[in-house]
């Protein structure tokens, strides 16, 4: 009978140990996990940034008069008379 008690009693502080090493496991694990994610939202953060100015800069350099100065300056490109220019209709 004391026998069974003694087995009974460390079968239980077994399981409670393995429970807490399981707890400690899982909550390590959710440690990684939550640091990997703010390691990505600081990337995304980097990203967004970084779009934001490549679409500043693509606004600058799609601008009319920028696409008609390059034009003009680098390619010596020159505007034809208005009797030479021909438009089509669709």
């Amino acid at each position: 009978m004391v026998t069974g008690r003694y087995l009974g009693l460390g079968g239980l502080i077994l399981v409670l140990l393995v429970s807490a090493l399981a707890v400690i496991y899982s909550k390590y694990q959710s440690r990684l996990i939550f640091i990997d994610i703010q390691k990505q939202e600081r990337a995304l953060d980097q990203y967004e940034v970084e779009w934001g100015q490549l679409q500043l800069e693509l606004t600058t350099l799609a601008e009319q008069n920028r696409v008609e100065q390059v034009a003009r300056e680098q390619l010596k490109l020159v505007m034809p008379l208005r009797e030479r220019i021909v438009y089509i209709k669709p």
